[in-house]
């Protein structure tokens, strides 16, 4: 099993920026491919980002693409989510996943979660 862990959640103005970080530990972690996820209340989870096993191909939803920045340290087990020009809109529980890629879309498919960290844009 890979155990989650997600932190730098927290409050910010709009246009500021904020930075996710979300540690892995269980299986080697250089092993899945990564990826972020959000959820606001009343909305269906929504795919962010994700980055392969070795952190040199990335894929973005059109909604954070140019001002999000997905990276990973293998060294530290870390994820990270740079999040910069933050919206109102961007307000949701953001989750961290491990999983596989799909190959024809870029985007990943979760088998371990994370258990959210709140970020909140005001306005």
């Amino acid at each position: 099993q890979v155990q989650l862990v997600e932190s730098g959640g927290g409050l910010a103005q709009a246009g500021g920026s904020l930075r996710l970080s979300c540690t892995a530990s269980g299986r080697t972690f250089n092993n899945y491919a990564m990826g972020w996820f959000r959820q606001a209340p009343g909305k269906e989870r929504e795919f962010v980002a994700s980055i392969n096993w070795s952190g040199d191909s990335t894929y973005y939803a059109d909604s954070v693409k140019g001002r999000f920045t997905i990276s990973r340290d293998n060294a530290k087990n870390t994820l990270y989510l740079q999040m910069n020009s933050l919206k109102p809109e961007d307000t949701a529980v953001y989750l961290c996943a491990a999983g596989s890629l799909e190959s024809r879309s870029g985007r990943l498919r979760g088998v371990y979660w994370g258990q959210g960290t709140q970020v909140t844009v005001s306005s």
